[in-house]
């Protein structure tokens, strides 16, 4: 039996991962492979070889993997940098406008997605200290899964944030509830110039096994790609998936942010989004040194991202 932590089990970024699992997909190519839920220890879990792969950030393997070594990036879930910015919906600003952030409590992760927020408020001319941005906490995951989409609206009700960070589901909640509106999409081209191309989702596993089972490698591409292509042609294939794992107000919403985010399901993993990528996780200290295209992919694959 295999095993797969998927991140934030419901970022529409991160779901093709979840949709090969559970549209029989792994399974079509003799991979029997379980969830593991719940924790943030995935890439931990990956090294001591509890677990065989990650749906999530390209640079996840970094809290395990000094310099990435001993992993490898399979294939893209999906393209370009996924984090969203919503604001409370009573505040008089206009989308993308950076200055407005001056002054705002901003509700973030404070380890990964904390340190991209505060590297793209530095990448855009502010300065936490001298602008008056406070980066907090936000409240604790819920349920059994470990949730973490509401954790945006409640930072806002509870009077901790004036503002959040994460995926498009937070943001989408926040929207149908009236609590928040959408201020940034770095996917889309919000925020400071190459904001797009800080991180990509990807499929990550060990480099060990990558070497002694390529064909269970090669399966989990397939299967991904596979996802990929039925999620395009039918997003309403995600209600199912939702309402199985996730909270009823997530999994209505679902099926909507497939559609709007399935242009970006392509597996392919670029140059220039490896480039964009080495810069983010130097630039704020994530690596010491760049590491080459070829050292972080496994492009031995790379022919299956097209099939």
């Amino acid at each position: 039996m295999y095993r797969i932590w998927v991140a934030d089990l419901d970022s529409p970024s991160y779901f093709v991962a979840t949709a090969a699992v559970e549209l029989g997909y792994f399974k079509r190519e003799g991979i029997d492979i379980e969830f593991v839920y719940n924790t943030r220890e995935g890439p931990t879990l990956l090294r001591e070889g509890k677990l065989d792969f990650i749906g999530g950030p390209a640079y996840v393997g970094l809290r395990a993997f000094p310099e990435w070594k001993g992993v490898k990036l399979l294939c893209a879930l999906s393209q370009y940098s996924y984090w969203f910015l919503a604001v409370r919906g009573d505040l008089d600003v206009r989308r993308g406008d950076l200055a407005a952030l001056r002054g705002l409590r901003i509700s973030a992760a404070i380890a990964d997605p904390g340190k991209a927020l505060h590297y793209m408020l530095t990448e855009a001319g502010l300065d936490l200290e001298r602008d008056n941005i406070r980066i907090v906490p936000p409240p604790p995951p819920y349920g059994d899964k470990g949730f973490m989409a509401r954790n945006g609206v409640d930072a806002i009700t509870q009077g901790l944030a004036d503002a959040y960070w994460g995926n498009g589901m937070r943001v989408a909640l926040g929207a149908k509830l009236g609590i928040a509106k959408l201020h940034l999409d770095l996917r889309r081209g919000d925020g400071p110039p190459g904001a797009r191309y800080y991180n990509f989702p990807a499929l990550t596993t060990r480099e060990s096994l990558a070497k002694e089972h390529p064909e269970v490698v090669a399966g989990a591409i397939r299967a991904v790609r596979n996802a990929q292509k039925a999620l395009k042609a039918d997003p309403s294939l995600a209600t199912g998936i939702g309402e199985k794992l996730f909270p009823a107000d997530e999994a209505e919403l679902i099926a909507g942010l497939i559609e709007r985010d399935a242009p970006f399901y392509d597996a392919v993993i670029t140059r220039e989004a490896v480039d964009g990528l080495m810069k983010f996780a130097k630039g704020f200290g994530l690596i010491k040194e760049v590491i080459p295209y070829e050292a972080l992919v496994a492009t031995e694959f790379s022919p299956l991202w097209e099939q």
